[in-house]
């Protein structure tokens, strides 16, 4: 009687909140940690410009080299993760990088600066695809939408609270003794992470078969919603055992392609927000990080009910187009306006948002194509090589700043999501034909 009654919708509903809100504090603090670690030197740009080795070409350089370091270490650290398990891995990435990131403080030419950012890239490499090849282990696909987009809301929160906290780091350690106030943001905002990496093993649970706070009913729903959609994946042809099977799926690939477009979209916004608010609205710098909390307020709502909606919906390839097209209109539109603070405060709104429900919502895609060990190296390959946008989009956007002024640099990240949702509108529609077959 009681395993009939956990079948029941209204139970498993409930199974899957309880689920929720054990993981999903601990993931969404970790995220904001990690992204406010990895974003935070466009803040620190600010205070830094006035250093004789520091320049935006620096600055740009410094900023994208962080992602050849995630590059060469995702995949062999997601499949470590799949081995080993999330306290453990996790546990590493977050004291690793948490280290790094209060050891910039310490850069003084540009190969330092250069060299750090590179070893941050290392440090942190494997957590985002781990934690989403570590919720594959507890939510089917029927929730991964809107789970993925609660813990990646933390992006979002990492701006609404990171933005007026470095803000006011770089303002009020002018008063402080010993370094310098662009030192001061790295060496504060590092801690944390190590904090937190340290508790890590307490809090995290590696798979629900081992969890001691659900109970048996409990497990065996989740085991038998995840059995049932593997068993669904694997009669479709998904690739599953090694990493050579991922590497041979086409619609890998064009994931890796359509994730590249978005995330110069999502870095296009993370690293140059600041300089494109303080050029245009306010010099403060505790100011600037009142008004980018804005945009990312905003993101943060945007994308849970859009992950929710296309949940509820069933549907993603619209979903994901018309949110990545609407981008592409709003940069193209805050290009127009670059030098009218109002109109380009709202079209940063506009265009945060929508990036921050693409990259959210994406997820689905290669999660739906992939399964087992190739699933966590598949993931670890869409990220890694997507996230290259990370790399390319502050380089082109300095320099393309530098020679045509600021709204060039906002155009190109409009073209690129308008490049993604053409790409996820075709990917989405084979996928639709493969599964048909």
């Amino acid at each position: 009687m009681e395993t009939t009654d956990i079948q029941s919708p209204t139970a498993s509903e409930r199974v899957y909140r309880k689920v929720m809100w054990r993981l999903m504090p601990v993931l969404f603090g970790g995220y904001i940690l990690a992204y406010l670690d990895r974003v935070n030197v466009g803040f620190a740009k600010l205070g830094m410009r006035g250093e004789a080795w520091f320049s935006d070409a620096v600055f740009a350089t410094g900023s994208g080299i962080f992602f050849i370091g995630y590059l060469l270490f995702e995949v062999p650290g997601n499949l470590i993760l799949h081995r080993v398990g999330a306290r453990v891995w996790i546990t590493r990435i977050m004291v690793s990088w948490g280290l790094v990131s209060s050891m910039l403080a310490f850069s003084g030419s540009p190969a330092s600066f250069y060299a750090l950012r590179f070893l941050l890239g290392i440090a942190e490499a494997g957590f985002f695809p781990g934690i989403i090849l570590y919720l594959t282990y507890w939510f089917p696909s029927h929730y991964r939408a809107r789970i993925v987009a609660m813990f990646m809301t933390a992006v979002a929160f990492a701006g609404v609270f990171g933005s007026p906290l470095s803000g006011w780091i770089l303002e009020r350690s002018r008063d402080w003794q010993g370094p310098k106030p662009w030192q001061w943001l790295f060496l504060v905002e590092g801690v944390p992470s190590v904090l937190m990496g340290l508790t890590l093993p307490w809090l995290l649970t590696d798979r629900p078969a081992s969890a001691r706070w659900l109970t048996d009913d409990e497990k065996e729903l989740i085991r038998r919603d995840i059995a049932a959609e593997e068993a669904a994946k694997q009669a479709a042809g998904a690739p599953r055992a090694r990493l050579s099977d991922a590497l041979r799926s086409p619609m890998l690939w064009l994931c890796c392609l359509i994730y590249f477009s978005f995330t110069i979209g999502l870095y296009g916004v993370s690293f140059w927000m600041p300089q494109i608010i303080q050029s245009t609205i306010t010099q403060d710098s505790f100011q600037v990080g009142l008004f980018a909390a804005i945009p990312w307020t905003c993101a943060a709502i945007g994308m849970i009910w859009f992950g929710a909606r296309s949940d509820r919906t069933g549907e993603r390839r619209w979903h994901l187009s018309l949110a990545a097209w609407a981008g592409m209109l709003a940069f193209l539109a805050s290009a127009a306006w670059v030098y009218s603070p109002v109109p380009i405060l709202l079209a940063l709104c506009v265009g945060t948002t929508a990036v921050m429900c693409i990259v959210s919502g994406f997820w689905t895609l290669p999660s739906a194509l992939l399964s087992g060990t190739a699933m966590a190296a598949g993931l670890a390959l869409v990220n890694s090589v997507g996230n290259l946008g990370g790399y390319l989009s502050p380089e082109l956007f300095a320099w393309l700043k530098s020679r045509h002024g600021l709204g060039a640099g906002l155009a190109f990240v409009g073209v690129s999501l308008g490049i993604g949702g053409c790409l996820n509108w075709y990917a989405w529609g084979r996928r639709s034909v493969s599964a048909s077959k």
